[in-house]
């Protein structure tokens, strides 16, 4: 599938040491011909941090997709029946938004952008970047990889000597999983090895 006019929602937490990395995917999504909507969370949107510019940031990101950011539960409601898309990214998946998405509690605008998608029976693309993904978090990970229309951009261990249950999204695959999302197919090798 094309993604030339395709609507997607693009849902970025908090991992501020991951945050600046996700505006090129972004970029090329955008190059592609793909509509961004972009939504963060309340940490997000709110806090600074010394690996993350808020200002700098939101307006980058509101450069590349040439909307305004949203981020209240208001703006994320209307990617239910109103403004539906046809896909939905969350990237990055911090670890408490994996955790909150697998048991169903969308208590913030990324998440509930993320659930109007899953109502309308659209695909929801994830892309790991969690401290615990193979401690506390795996039961969370292994949920969602069986929830129908979650999908996943192929992740693994970013540094399994000093952080042994880190996971992370390998964003060369990101268009590629994109369109496999869009097709309702999660993109193989799922757990790759860096």
């Amino acid at each position: 599938m094309e993604l030339n006019g395709v609507k997607i929602g693009f849902g970025i937490t908090a991992s501020f040491c991951t945050v600046n990395a996700i505006l090129t995917p972004l970029e090329q999504l955008k190059n592609l011909g793909a509509k961004l909507y972009p939504i963060v969370s309340k940490e997000v949107y709110e806090n600074r941090s010394r690996l993350h510019d808020r200002d700098s940031f939101l307006e980058k990101l509101s450069e590349i997709t040439g909307k305004d950011v949203m981020n209240t539960n208001a703006e994320a409601e209307l990617f239910g029946p109103i403004n539906q898309m046809d896909l939905m990214i969350i990237a990055p998946a911090t670890g408490n938004t994996i955790a909150k998405l697998a048991n169903g509690i969308t208590d913030g605008p990324v998440l509930l952008a993320a659930k109007a998608t899953l109502r309308n029976n659209r695909p929801v693309l994830i892309a790991p970047f969690t401290n615990d993904a193979l401690g506390a978090n795996g039961v969370n990970i292994m949920k969602l990889f069986n929830t129908k229309n979650i999908f996943f951009v192929p992740f693994g261990q970013d540094d399994p000597i000093k952080k042994p249950t880190s996971m992370t999204a390998d964003l060369s695959k990101f268009k590629e999983a994109a369109v496999c999302a869009l097709d309702k197919k999660q993109i193989q090798p799922a757990i790759v090895v860096y």
